[in-house]
């Protein structure tokens, strides 16, 4: 909207005093024609900004123009403008509404604790995303934001155990973002089911509205769910023995997720080598991870883990030296 973007206007001039049109556009996404008639549109409303031409000009309000923010200390600035604004709202669709928002308390600072914003914002930053993170935007995320906000009931299909295609019917009562992968928590007959928005492949926003419960409450319902999933998730533990040179390394092979315990090195083992219990979701997962390992870790228990971890190391070994053999014999002459 207009007025959104002339009230962003003037916040930007208050807190950097002088801007040029190219710059203003490029902040606000918009074209530089567009912000000279929005200069003219402010002078006509009586705000006192103007242009200067040539080197070092640009658009600026008269020094006299300020509005001051009181009550806030320079510590408590300094804390605001250590956040930065997470992937999971800009897939929201919030994140620009966020920045100008700060951006208007930016500029409502008195000028001695301006500076705080740009000391705090080169000296700390917060990065939410993974290292390798492949998650891609939630395409339906807009849709389910919608009917949130109108408690409107929405049809959803997504994708269940197996590759199976789901459709329910839900009342959305909350979005939740969990290292920037958004949870969809529904209320369906009567009881609260929680779907990944990435796994739904279709939505539709129904004409019937609903009737949130007062007592619900979005945090305490999420923290709940948690617990509860975590106690409904498998548990496939094996016990192992790790080089010296993979146990500083092993918390990066099983990721963030990965969970061990280590024990004592006992009489059983080489002396450098360390035993380990590592907990896995399930024996395939389990099978996956210690391959991934080579020779750096040996199974110990289960029996049966360990011998489908020679089997199919066997199988591999068989595949190469079939192939190596294949290529390496010469054609026959006739």
């Amino acid at each position: 909207m207009r007025a959104d973007r002339l009230i962003s206007i003037v916040m930007l001039l208050q807190t950097y005093e002088r801007m040029t049109a190219k710059e203003l556009a490029g902040e606000l996404e918009v074209s530089q024609r567009t912000i000279y008639r929005d200069i003219t549109a402010l002078n006509i409303a009586g705000v006192p900004v103007y242009t200067e031409r040539g080197p070092g000009g640009g658009i600026a309000l008269v020094e006299s123009y300020r509005t001051t923010l009181t009550g806030i200390s320079e510590d408590e600035a300094r804390a605001l403008f250590m956040l930065s604004i997470p992937q999971a709202l800009v897939e929201l669709g919030v994140g620009q509404k966020l920045k100008i928002a700060l951006l208007k308390l930016s500029a409502a600072l008195t000028p001695g604790r301006r500076d705080v914003v740009t000391q705090t914002q080169q000296r700390i930053y917060l990065d939410p995303t993974e290292w390798s993170s492949t998650e891609q935007p939630s395409i339906h995320l807009g849709e389910i934001h919608q009917a949130l906000w109108q408690d409107r009931m929405l049809r959803i299909v997504y994708e269940g155990s197996f590759n199976t295609h789901i459709q329910i019917v839900t009342a959305p009562h909350g979005l939740v973002s969990k290292l920037n992968l958004w949870y969809l928590m529904g209320v369906t007959e009567g009881y609260l089911r929680v779907v990944r928005v990435k796994d739904i492949f279709e939505v539709v926003i129904l004409e019937e509205e609903f009737q949130r419960d007062e007592n619900f409450n979005l945090v305490n319902a999420w923290m709940e769910w948690c617990r509860e999933y975590e106690g409904r998730r498998p548990i496939f533990s094996v016990k192992v023995k790790v080089s010296p040179e993979l146990i500083h390394q092993l918390s990066m092979y099983l990721g963030e997720s990965g969970r061990y315990q280590i024990f004592e090195t006992d009489s059983h083992v080489e002396s450098d080598w360390t035993v380990a219990t590592i907990y896995y979701e399930n024996f395939f997962r389990a099978r996956e991870s210690i391959l991934s390992m080579g020779k750096a870790v040996e199974v110990l228990e289960p029996e049966a883990l360990k011998l489908s971890v020679i089997d199919f190391a066997r199988q591999i070994v068989d595949y190469y030296l079939e192939k190596s053999s294949k290529s390496n014999e010469k054609p026959i002459r006739q």
